[in-house]
């Protein structure tokens, strides 16, 4: 949009419903004023740099605090600058940015500070990611000197080591981090522009055989080379279909009525879920039974049901800690029965055992609106978010029953209660 800008109408003009308003001023070459949808207005400076050829763009002040005149002043003395041979966004980066704050190391963490930590519940993933891969080999780079063919290097080599869905999780990261910078007015271009994913992920499938579910049930709290607490933990994914962020965190408050063995319950947490909604698990026998485990190997004022051992810091442990003890399960395996063998071919994580939770309960006939508040999996239907208040608690407590009653079944050989239609209850 171009006009000759006036006073009145910078003060009046309103922001566009979604996206940016951009008005170029007709009195002054190169002046552009912008407009959020949360109505500021910016005043930016856009030139053509005459060494490169390329477009650049230099922010000049937020409005009212400058006004028009000023503005018109300020581009007046960029536009003398690139005639010159200048560059004023360069300039303006330069001079705010010494040394250190112009390494990827400094704008990581700014990206962190200013926009994960406030608006992202993974950041700690963010945070985790940039420390193991992209730190090692960028920290110490200037941000700026980070081209696109940096970019492909470092996602080509988590997908040549066999990790083509960390690598494309890395670009989004370095993409995200980019955008951060180009929002700040730190650089003048994202290296991640328009580049396609390049690792090719294969749609998650694996669920467990009855088989793998016993070798698993009988190793996994004594077989591994870490505490016992970690494998009852594991079980906990296989009885619940919990995501290991939720279980690695487990808090005692959040267990309820432990003396009732049928009114028992765990509550998570809204700031603990991934879609941030409190989830309640009702906590059947077998599951019950894993949680007083657990309890009667931590102090009684440990918070934390699998506390850390680190002594760098204190809290739980990592939710990787249980990815970690799958992995080492695996290499562990001994013998040669078809779950061993089916096991090593495609050794399972821990986000499948939620999986092998949610393909059996639909064997055993629960509706798919039941699975679905089991697994925490929310709905996109407009009434069901805002209309339905029904916890479904009964439903979801007979659904893990019907479940664990399977599973013992699985893992003991002892025949169990006879399978009924599951009936849904009413609220």
């Amino acid at each position: 949009m171009q006009r000759t800008l006036s006073d009145a109408f910078v003060r009046s003009v309103k922001p566009l419903a979604a996206g940016r308003l951009e008005i170029s001023d007709l009195r002054c070459v190169g002046l552009w004023l912008r407009i959020t949808p949360n109505n500021i207005k910016t005043w930016t400076f856009r030139f053509r740099d005459r060494a490169t050829g390329r477009p650049g763009r230099a922010t000049i002040g937020q409005y009212p605090a400058i006004g028009l005149t000023a503005a018109r002043s300020a581009a007046d003395t960029m536009r003398q600058e690139v005639a010159a041979g200048g560059n004023p966004a360069r300039r303006k980066r330069e001079s705010r940015a010494g040394a250190g704050a112009a390494t990827f190391r400094a704008l990581a963490d700014r990206y962190l500070a200013e926009h994960a930590r406030r608006h992202k519940r993974s950041h700690a993933r963010d945070a985790r990611n940039l420390e193991l891969h992209v730190l090692p080999r960028w920290r110490d780079r200037p941000f700026a000197g980070i081209k696109r063919a940096d970019v492909i290097e470092l996602v080509e080599r988590l997908i040549a080591a066999g990790k083509p869905t960390l690598a494309n999780r890395i670009q989004s990261l370095v993409s995200s981090i980019y955008t951060f910078a180009l929002d700040a007015d730190l650089i003048d271009a994202n290296p991640c522009h328009r580049l396609k994913k390049r690792g090719i992920e294969n749609v998650g499938k694996r669920v467990l055989s009855d088989g793998e579910i016993r070798l698993f049930w009988r190793g996994i709290a004594d077989s591994l080379r870490t505490t016992q607490r970690i494998g009852l933990g594991l079980q906990m994914a296989l009885l619940t279909g919990a995501r290991v962020g939720e279980i690695a965190g487990m808090r005692r408050n959040e267990l309820e009525r432990l003396g009732e063995p049928m009114r028992a319950a765990w509550i998570i947490p809204a700031d603990r879920t991934k879609n941030g909604r409190e989830h309640m698990i009702p906590l059947v026998p077998m599951a019950r039974n894993v949680v007083l485990n657990l309890l009667a190997l931590i102090d009684q004022d440990e918070q934390y049901l699998l506390p850390t051992r680190s002594r760098r810091r204190k809290g739980p442990i990592r939710p990787n800690s249980l990815t970690q003890a799958m992995d080492n399960f695996s290499r562990r395996l001994a013998g040669d029965t078809s779950a061993v063998r089916t096991w090593r071919s495609e050794p399972p994580t821990p986000h499948d055992l939620r999986r092998t939770v949610g393909t059996r309960l639909a064997e055993l006939r629960v509706p798919k609106e039941i699975r679905d508040r089991v697994l925490n999996h929310t709905s996109g239907d407009v009434g069901t978010r805002h209309y339905n208040r029904h916890d479904f608690a009964d439903e979801k407590r007979e659904a893990l029953t019907r479940w664990c009653r399977t599973l013992n079944v699985i893992v003991t050989g002892s025949p169990g209660a006879r399978v009924v239609p599951f009936t849904q209850k009413r609220g």
